[in-house]
């Protein structure tokens, strides 16, 4: 098995584990907040979304689908076009509010189609790129694509555990 048959099979877990954190859920549902800053449904799966398709788009030099394919448009969102999540105040964890889960599973699909189509390209050795030098060591693809991963399953978790939280009550 190559490195990037793992990769793929990494990134394919989370879409799975998307789809079946968010499928069935009333908006209601979605946007619970165990906490009174704690996160919601939607916003978890918004901000691993955001993260995947920001990363995966700047380190293999592509256009984020948030921007190409309207996400940002129809999720209609009072936030900036370039906004990934990171640091968010409650008030800001507040304004990730969706209709229905479908589009949180639109928007997870069609980075995960583009992510899964950069990850076909590359061969073993260039995972070595080095894709951010603002970080010491400086960041290659393999230590990048391992972070998102990392990052999107801490954050579906979390979303999976809210789920369960509401599913109990």
């Amino acid at each position: 098995m190559h490195a990037k048959d793992i990769l793929i099979d990494g990134f394919s877990r989370i879409q799975e584990e998307v789809h079946a954190t968010v499928e069935g859920l009333a908006p209601d549902d979605l946007h619970a907040r165990p906490g009174p800053d704690a996160n919601s449904i939607a916003w978890l799966v918004w901000h691993l979304t955001r993260v995947q398709d920001d990363h995966i788009a700047d380190a293999f030099g592509l256009d984020q689908v948030w921007l190409t394919q309207d996400f940002r448009k129809t999720f209609g969102l009072d936030l900036p076009p370039d906004d990934i999540g990171y640091g968010h105040t409650s008030a800001q964890v507040d304004k990730v509010r969706v209709d229905s889960g479908d589009l949180l599973t639109g928007y997870y699909d069609a980075v995960h189609a583009q992510t899964l189509s950069a990850l076909r390209e590359p061969a073993a050795k260039d995972l070595e790129r080095v894709v951010d030098e603002r970080w010491d060591p400086p960041v290659t693809l393999a230590v990048r694509l391992v972070s998102v991963l990392s990052d999107d399953l801490q954050h579906i978790g979390q979303a999976a555990y809210v789920r369960g939280l509401l599913q109990s009550a």
